[in-house]
């Protein structure tokens, strides 16, 4: 099958199958065709050549990277409306019995058998639909992920991005289908989301195409890797950490064979000329017979591609300097919020830890547990109730925010790196070529990129400060997975300290060496990264 938006094919002639036993799990660089092939599947979006071949009866369930939920609706009144076929045919059965009521029906011996025929043909398709406990199995549902029942009657327009997204997955498991295609639905859970999720996609009876760049994730539930490069589908069995040693593997072999191929393409080429040239100079007709015969023999060949080793990746180098030995200290600090009821709600409740030069420390805790609040605090944009916040006297600070709101988003990207560094406007230019952003860009406002590429301007942002104390608020939450192994690379070699929020795992195990939980007000230290985290937070 073929896609193109404008002229720019996205792929062409590409073949793939889906398994109903197996999770999938679909990685590649933003813009890739993604998203493209899972609307594809789902009948959202046609192909301009070849065709998809769904198995007959076949229910496909999809959660897109955003939920669409009905605005108004509570909780529950958005998951009971998870199969509008169900809706119908309770109309349906409604409609019916309100006729078998009127006179002109049960006083016609006819007339009632039909209606009893078709009360009973709604009944069975009813009761096919799972009508008769689907109620109590939408509320066992949202119980099972994570949802508490007084929760239920809440306004779904007051949802955090991680509760729709539960919601979006309830709705789903409800309408029990046999394949599911998720997009990105990790983003915007917190650790607690993302361990539910877990859950039910491995105990799923069915296939599963999940998009995702929660390496993590990928390295738990897929049992093979679908690549999407250059318009092709490249299969690799396993989870992450298998597809990615086995694509490594994969480079150097056709590398190595391209390479060998290249040479002798080369000596047939070289010898072929020689021939021809000796013919024509002394007219001997078998040598340009055997110049052309080589000729053909290499058009004949099959040429391996070469390897994709060198894709452009962010240019990210954050210098940083020592600095202070002690860079941050919190002593009994506490924050309250006042409530809508005008209850007072204590978020952190007499905190204290050092972070030290050089450390590199993950801040983690369900949603709502504080985190932001804690670097708001740092940044001085909110003042503490009690204790003291004291910084180091050497250190600058450099703040990443989850949501982009450092962005001036009327301004361009070309006005956004001057008003950072004095650099000319050909410089700013070629600084924002090394982020892989394209001249039409460089002029336009940043309204106009994406969430990925807001993230990398603000990388970029970072790299101009010359800061020593990095506050990363969910840095990767946007990247695709080669942009976020150049953000780890870049910490690696950063001289100063970090200290960062994050609900990626995969990312805390390569990043930090201390974890601070976060949780009922209080703070806890816990040495390693995520997987030591968890391994002791298990232990207890």
């Amino acid at each position: 099958m073929s896609v193109k938006y404008a002229t720019d094919p996205i792929f062409e002639e590409l073949s793939w199958e889906i398994h109903n036993d197996r999770c999938v799990g679909l990685v590649g660089i933003n813009g890739s065709g993604k998203s493209t092939l899972l609307h594809l599947i789902d009948g959202s979006l046609k192909s301009e050549t070849g065709f998809i071949n769904l198995a007959s009866g076949l229910k496909v369930g999809v959660l897109q990277q955003e939920p669409q939920l009905t605005p108004g609706n509570s909780v529950i009144q958005e998951a009971l409306s998870a199969s509008p076929e169900l809706k119908e045919v309770e109309k349906a059965l409604a409609k019916v019995e309100n006729r078998l009521g009127l006179e002109e029906v049960y006083g016609d011996e006819k007339t009632l058998t039909r209606a009893i025929a078709e009360q009973e043909k709604y009944l069975k398709k009813f009761e096919a639909l799972g009508g008769n406990n689907y109620e109590s199995r939408v509320r066992s549902t949202l119980l099972g992920m994570g949802i508490k029942e007084e929760e239920f009657e809440l306004d779904v327009d007051s949802l955090s991005g991680g509760q729709k997204k539960l919601v979006g997955l309830a709705k789903l498991l409800v309408t029990q289908p046999d394949l599911l295609l998720l997009d990105e639905p990790d983003n915007h859970l917190d650790l607690a989301g993302k361990t539910f999720l877990e859950k039910f996609i491995r105990n799923f009876k069915g296939g599963v195409v999940i998009i995702s760049h929660d390496r993590y994730l990928l390295d738990v539930v897929a049992d093979e890797i679908a690549e999407l490069e250059n318009g092709k589908i490249t299969v690799y069995k396993g989870n992450y950490s298998e597809y990615s040693f086995e694509k490594e593997v994969r480079l150097i072999r056709q590398q190595e064979v391209f390479q060998a191929q290249q040479k002798e393409i080369t000596r047939l080429e070289t010898s072929a000329k020689r021939l021809l040239t000796w013919g024509h100079i002394h007219d001997n007709e078998k040598f340009v017979k055997r110049g052309k015969n080589i000729l053909k023999r290499i058009d004949r060949i099959e040429r391996i591609d070469k390897p994709i080793t060198d894709r452009r990746k962010m240019d990210l180098s954050i210098a940083g300097w020592r600095g202070s030995n002690k860079v941050l200290e919190f002593e009994k600090i506490s924050k309250s919020f006042e409530m809508q009821n005008g209850e007072n709600r204590k978020i952190l409740d007499g905190i204290d830890f050092d972070l030290w030069h050089g450390e590199r420390v993950g801040l983690v805790g369900p949603n709502g547990a504080g985190k932001s609040v804690l670097f708001q605090l740092i940044l001085g944009k909110l003042l503490a109730e009690g204790g003291e916040i004291k910084i180091g006297p050497s250190i600058k600070t450099g703040y990443y925010a989850q949501e982009h709101e450092t962005l001036d988003y009327s301004s361009t990207l070309i006005e956004t790196i001057r008003q950072a560094a004095p650099l000319t406007e050909e410089k700013a230019v070629s600084f924002l070529g090394k982020f892989l952003f394209s001249y039409e860009q460089d002029r336009g406002p940043v309204s106009n990129l994406s969430g990925g590429e807001r993230s990398r301007l603000q990388m970029a942002l970072l790299m101009l400060t010359g800061v020593n104390f990095l506050l990363l608020d969910e840095p990767t939450n946007n990247l695709d997975i080669a942009s976020a192994e150049v953000l780890e690379e870049a910490l690696e070699e950063f001289e100063g300290s970090v200290l960062v929020i994050s609900h990626d795992r995969y990312f805390l195990d390569r990043v930090v060496g201390r974890i601070i939980e976060l949780d009922q007000g209080k703070v806890k230290n816990y040495l390693g990264g995520f997987s030591d985290y968890l391994e002791e937070k298990n232990r207890k």
